[in-house]
């Protein structure tokens, strides 16, 4: 005799939240962690890009209001932008951005009919997909050309 399906599903709003960043170069500097992104959480993403790449650092970035807090602003006035230049980008232009390229990719890609059944499933297939994704790295420079930096 048939069985009605049935979808299990857990009524929660556990989610991951990303900030990530792409350099001329293709190479792609990533966190991932389970709450929403805040100020000092940017600020701490800014210092690991500061530590990891040497010299001036420009990042150019979309709009997004933890991006211009007052958390960020502080940190720049504090020193930090001696070495760290910021440039929004306007809000109508997201296709000016190489890291959407790079999260459109993975989405469509690499994470395509992947459905998870809890947290812990979804952090292993994010981190499988971005460790495919970093075994082609023509698809980052590819995101880089897309937007005409290089």
């Amino acid at each position: 005799m048939a069985q009605t399906p049935v979808i299990r599903r857990k009524l929660s709003y556990d989610h991951l939240s990303a900030i990530s960043a792409i350099s001329l170069t293709g190479e792609l500097y990533l966190a991932v962690q389970d709450h929403a992104y805040k100020g000092a959480d940017v600020i701490a993403f800014l210092k690991q890009l500061l530590t990891e790449i040497p010299g001036k650092l420009l990042v150019i970035w979309d709009g997004a209001p933890i991006h211009r807090c007052r958390a960020v602003k502080e940190y720049l006035a504090q020193g930090a932008s001696r070495r760290l230049q910021l440039e929004q980008l306007p809000g109508y232009a997201p296709e000016l951005n190489p890291d959407e390229g790079v999260w459109r990719y993975l989405k469509r890609v690499e994470l395509k009919n992947v459905v998870c059944a809890d947290l812990e499933q979804l952090r292993r297939e994010f981190w499988a997909a971005v460790e495919r994704l970093l075994t082609k790295p023509g698809i980052l420079h590819s995101c880089i050309r897309e937007v005409g930096y290089v």
